[in-house]
């Protein structure tokens, strides 16, 4: 198994796969509305929106950590660990926990003053993994969001 590295463009559609899976293995499967050409052109553009980490098994890439910034009021720069997905096939196998050493890593060199990131409350083993790892899993706050349509809801109520 190598280490993980930094994504290319060209990696973008196996990267796009795996969120896809994760999406089926979130029940979330008709969720996912990026395309391809949307990881590569917010990934690689001018201004990247994101940092991706990749794994690659065998030349295949079967794990992913996907990253960007974040400003906390309370603690300033954070990063925030969008998702780390490592192919059903390879899970329990110590993918997980080198994409993760990665991005802590690459949070010390920011020198970013926490990393985040939220885990679904029936994921039992991906709750355990984290908390092995001293990560705190905070269970008494909500995840809250606005789709695009509660936006326009939202803003046509003003």
């Amino acid at each position: 198994m190598n280490q993980p590295r930094l994504a290319n463009k060209l990696d973008m559609p196996r990267v796009f796969e795996l969120i896809k899976e994760l999406a089926t293995f979130e029940k979330e499967s008709d969720a996912v509305d990026i395309s391809i050409s949307d990881l590569e052109n917010d990934g690689f553009g001018n201004h990247p929106k994101f940092t991706c980490f990749v794994l690659e098994v065998e030349n295949t890439i079967e794990g992913i950590a996907l990253v960007y910034p974040r400003y906390s009021t309370w603690k300033g720069e954070v990063l925030h660990l969008e998702d780390l997905i490592v192919s059903e096939k390879y899970r329990g196998k110590g993918l997980g926990t080198k994409l993760l050493d990665t991005v802590i890593k690459h949070a010390k060199v920011l020198g970013v003053k926490r990393v985040s990131w939220e885990v679904l409350d029936w994921n039992e083993s991906a709750i355990k993994f984290y908390e092995s790892k001293g990560a705190n899993v905070m269970r008494d706050w909500n995840v809250v969001q606005l789709d695009e349509t509660g936006i326009v809801n939202y803003l046509n109520k003003l």
